[in-house]
């Protein structure tokens, strides 16, 4: 092992750790690309978690009791992949980092998963001042807009972009982390960030709910558009896609958006759509 490995282990410890009492590995922490959480991070926000996280220490499952502290970070490194482009068009940009942990007989078995492979993905944590919409670059941790995460807009995924990084909690061994490659959990700087977020969920929710009574008033006309809104009202996300693309399905028209206008001369109590 390099000297300059060991003298970097060594500024975390009590007293100077032998070659041989530690055992080192590499870590892909986070990148740019767009996870599954239809969210990213800035290059600036990398650059900032790159120095934000040395030191921080590794755990499971982002349980922060002290008796699951497995591993540290010594050491970090953001590398630009040129030959790999984002889901958005930009060169593939990681964080990278090295961590340790000291010998013993109770992570000898950690030691051989980590070896083999068993243990590999993992999540960071943090906190992040600014969630800016890719469509409109509003602010989403102060003010909300129309576009939703995952929808199309001219062509491209709606997603929000996690900038000015103000703090780095810890990094832990997950089964499905968010991000493809890596792993991110995020934790938001304060409930403004939190409320937020869940407006976003409640206008991706009221947009589903909207698309399933005119997918069903298409497939079966005004009753069964009633029941297609009262069967919508008290379900989740995941339900109201599974709703809507069985609608789709009957329709014909899973591809394509039927387009259907409300009729405000209607003396109906429930919404009035007409065929344009």
């Amino acid at each position: 092992m390099d000297k300059s490995i060991l003298d970097k282990i060594n500024k975390f410890t009590r007293r100077t750790l032998s070659e041989n009492e530690v055992y080192v590995f590499s870590v892909i922490l986070c990148d740019n690309d767009i996870d599954r959480d239809c969210e990213r991070f800035s290059e600036k926000a990398l650059d900032t978690l790159r120095e934000k996280f040395i030191g921080k220490t590794g755990i499971f499952d982002h349980d922060t009791s002290t008796a699951n502290q497995n591993a540290r970070i010594f050491d970090t490194e953001l590398i630009t992949d040129d030959s790999r482009l984002t889901q958005y068009g930009k060169p593939y940009v990681y964080l990278k980092a090295m961590a340790y942990m000291v010998r013993t007989d109770e992570n000898k078995n950690l030691i051989a998963e980590i070896d083999g492979g068993i243990k590999k993905e993992v999540s960071i944590s943090c906190s992040a001042a600014r969630r800016i919409c890719s469509v409109c670059g509003n602010d989403k941790n102060i003010n909300t807009c129309n576009h939703v995460k995952g929808k199309i807009y001219g062509g491209k995924l709606c997603h929000n972009v996690l900038d000015d990084i103000t703090d780095a909690y810890e990094w832990s061994f997950v089964a499905v982390p968010a991000q493809v490659n890596a792993g991110v959990t995020k934790k938001y700087s304060d409930d403004t960030a939190v409320k937020s977020q869940a407006r976003d969920i409640q206008l991706c929710d009221d947009e589903l709910r909207r698309d399933i009574r005119r997918f069903a008033y298409f497939a079966g006309g005004r009753a069964a558009a009633d029941i297609a809104s009262i069967s919508a009202a008290n379900m989740n996300t995941q339900q109201l896609i599974a709703l809507r693309k069985s609608f789709e399905a009957q329709c014909g028209k899973a591809k394509t958006e039927v387009q259907l206008e409300y009729s405000a001369k209607s003396e109906d109590t429930a919404e009035s759509f007409t065929m344009k």
